[in-house]
């Protein structure tokens, strides 16, 4: 019997869900989520779901969270900051691509979220997918056309209309940044 090799190890959601602490799943590979994030980011995604969650007015089908497991396959399970979601009835997770999904870089994340959660997203057909840069003030706003992404613009002080949204919200990304600059 030979020694077990790293590529011979290919988790599931079977085995995620039963494991301690907070964790991510690419392709069967365990992936250690890092510490709790940073105030900023705390704040920053707070006040992105206060908004969006004011933009949703009384739409029942939709409805925007933060840190949810999204479980894309069994074997890759992974949980954005922030996501709106639309006609979702599973409670434990979701099963379905989200209508828009909110990333918040950090140094140890960011790698992860540019490369591998945009390819990711891409081919699963999240509509829209916002990359947010907490140092710059400054949001990567991505809308799915076809089959690829396409870059609608870098977000400061600008808002964006996502028009292919089930409850047709806007951003304006002025107001969310606006109490973290000096």
């Amino acid at each position: 019997m030979g020694a077990l090799k790293l590529e011979d190890i290919h988790y599931t959601y079977d085995d995620y869900k039963l494991w301690e602490g907070e964790w991510e799943l690419y392709e069967g590979i365990a992936i250690a989520m890092s510490p709790a994030p940073m105030r900023k980011h705390q704040s920053l995604a707070s006040e992105i779901i206060y908004n969006i969650r004011q933009e949703l007015g009384e739409c029942p089908e939709c409805e925007v969270l933060g840190e949810v497991d999204y479980k894309v396959s069994d074997d890759t399970i992974l949980r954005p900051d922030i996501v709106l979601t639309c006609g979702e009835t599973n409670e434990s997770y979701l099963t379905k691509a989200p209508e828009i999904i909110v990333e918040i870089i950090s140094k140890s994340t960011a790698k992860r979220d540019e490369v591998y959660k945009f390819d990711i997203y891409e081919k699963e057909k999240v509509k829209y997918y916002i990359i947010i840069y907490p140092d710059d003030l400054r949001a990567k706003l991505y809308k799915l056309d076809a089959k690829e992404y396409d870059k609608q613009g870098d977000f400061s002080k600008e808002s964006y209309f996502f028009e292919e949204s089930s409850c047709g919200i806007t951003l304006n990304f002025a107001n969310i940044f606006k109490r973290f600059r000096n």
